[in-house]
């Protein structure tokens, strides 16, 4: 695990984007924190401003932290996904994760769209 000079923990999110048949999965790495979440926000506004898919997958499977800002730019990316016609999904929650969205009302925003 990379560390700044100044010993803080590094964990850098990564997305990886695929085209399928179904449309698109992101599946995203890394800490989703007040640090990394305008990036991975950019990418996910980015992916649904262009060509609208007709479904976006969002793989948590590789997150390893989500804090308030993290949830924030998932909430933000389905606003913008229902204002364009797109099933935005989430998929690959762990069980904290699930946890997390279940206790933050993230869940029933989401509707069918999540799987574990």
């Amino acid at each position: 695990m990379p560390f700044h000079a100044d010993r803080k923990r590094v964990d850098k999110p990564e997305i990886d984007f695929v085209d399928t048949e179904n449309g698109v999965l992101a599946s995203l790495k890394g800490r989703i924190d007040m640090d990394s979440s305008p990036a991975v926000r950019d990418q996910l506004i980015a992916l649904l401003h262009a060509p609208h898919p007709r479904t976006v997958s969002i793989d948590l499977s590789g997150v390893t932290h989500v804090d308030s800002s993290g949830v924030a730019t998932l909430i933000e990316a389905l606003k913008i996904a229902r204002n364009y016609k797109t099933e935005l999904r989430l998929q690959g929650l762990n069980d904290r994760l699930h946890r997390l969205f279940e206790a933050t009302g993230i869940l029933s925003l989401f509707n069918e769209g999540i799987r574990r």
